[in-house]
């Protein structure tokens, strides 16, 4: 597919014209958010465009839910409303197409992408993160279990969750301050409270669900992916000391509700879609999931991912970022269908606007380790960084940069990047 956009053919590039991302920005003269649509180095400001007349085709209802300062409204309508109007960009901004191209509004219709201040594209009511990666979980369990099974008896039965918490969600690029919090020594309790110590990223993979689902109606798995609207990077940050001493019984708490970190454009199903392969991976021992669970025609994505962290002396002396972890997004033991499926099987009900994610994405290498507690094996195997520093935990002025793409022959879909630089805790 051919684009006037010349900065949307870089073959390294994120946002082709395939790709074309929604999400939600800030300029200048705005007075409010707007919605926007990524394509190579430019943002879409996608009401300007239809006042402008270049969206003929969006109108009514679809028009009306583009004029909003989130992506809930549009992304209520559906699978069939994002993928017209995709359609409809798409038309705009190909080769032959010079309706914007040669229109005179065209520097107040499609911005720069350096002069926008990107924000969170939704208003996020409920916040889910699962733990669907049977290598960290795998991983987890050697290290805090070495004695028994590193899966506990119910994971390879359900995908295990838990509630996060919303209101810390923040935008890439939003400076992360270091928690303080309770935690125990070496050698045990008494516990003490302050700065905490071992403080970690979590690579995940998460997506927004957009047509609501009904209280008390299951959504089945065959109808899992018709619920959700698009995919972001996800940096679950995470305090590992607090996490050791608070998890039991009733699982993660402090130790994650002070921050997560998500990437600015939404990534819809529909430029994926030449990414999917079929799934879930399974052995030859595993169990047979129960029906609820279980579609022929059930997808994970060929989606490549990497972690790579900068400090304070690096970013001083110009050096670039190094990188600590690579992976795929493929390597999860439970898909994004299964997820849903599982999460709605009591008859919970689904929002515009809810954010699940996957747990920390790691795969059976060492390098695709997705979090520092596994990467370094609890501290024990530090990794280098370029200035010579190492690493076991992270330390304030690190930078955390995630960044996740697909590719397949001259065809890239990105994300964009994922980034929180760590500052001192209060006090």
């Amino acid at each position: 597919m051919r684009t006037w956009v010349e900065s949307a053919t870089d073959p390294d590039g994120d946002f082709p014209i395939e790709n074309l991302p929604f999400g939600v920005f800030e300029r200048e003269e705005s007075e409010a958010p707007r919605i926007g649509v990524a394509i190579g180095d430019r943002v879409l400001d996608i009401r300007e465009a239809i006042v402008h007349g270049m969206l003929p085709d969006v109108s009514g209802e679809v028009g009306r839910t583009l004029e909003a300062t989130t992506l809930n409204a549009f992304a209520g309508l559906g699978r069939p409303g994002s993928g017209m109007v995709r359609t409809a960009l798409q038309r705009l901004f190909a080769a032959d197409e010079s309706m914007l191209r040669d229109s005179a509004e065209q520097d107040r219709i499609l911005i720069p992408a350096s002069e926008v201040e990107l924000g969170l594209p939704f208003s996020i009511g409920d916040y889910t993160d699962f733990y669907a990666s049977k290598h960290h979980a795998s991983n987890v369990g050697r290290m805090f279990r070495p004695d028994g099974d590193p899966l506990l008896p119910n994971w390879k039965h359900l995908p295990v969750g838990y509630h996060g918490r919303a209101s810390s969600i923040v935008e890439s690029g939003r400076p992360i301050r270091r928690p303080n919090g309770q935690t125990v020594g070496p050698d045990g309790p008494p516990p003490k409270h302050g700065p905490v110590r071992l403080l970690d990223y979590e690579l995940e993979v998460g997506f927004f669900l957009g047509q609501r689902s009904e209280l008390g109606t299951p959504i089945p798995i065959e109808q899992a992916l018709q619920h959700v609207f698009g995919l972001v990077l996800v940096n679950d940050w995470s305090a590992r000391d607090v996490q050791k001493w608070e998890y039991q019984p009733l699982g993660p708490f402090n130790a994650k509700n002070f921050a997560t970190t998500i990437s600015p454009w939404v990534v819809t199903l529909e430029a994926l879609q030449p990414f999917t392969e079929p799934g879930p991976p399974r052995d030859a021992d595993d169990p047979e999931n129960l029906p609820y669970l279980t579609s022929d025609a059930d997808v994970t994505i060929d989606l490549k991912l990497e972690v790579a962290i900068r400090s304070a002396e690096m970013r001083a002396r110009n050096l670039p970022a190094s990188r600590v972890s690579i992976g795929n997004y493929r390597d999860m033991y439970w898909t994004i269908a299964q997820m849903v499926a599982h999460h709605t099987s009591t008859g919970c009900d689904m929002r515009s606007g809810d954010l699940m994610a996957s747990g920390t994405v790691s795969g059976p290498e060492e390098e695709s380790r997705g979090c520092l507690l596994e990467r370094t094996w609890r501290g024990q195997n530090p990794v280098p960084l370029a200035d010579g520093t190492e690493r076991k935990f992270l330390q304030d002025g690190d930078e955390v940069v995630i960044r996740g793409w697909c590719s397949k022959g001259d065809l890239r879909i990105g994300f964009g990047s994922c980034a929180g630089l760590v500052t001192p805790a209060l006090g």
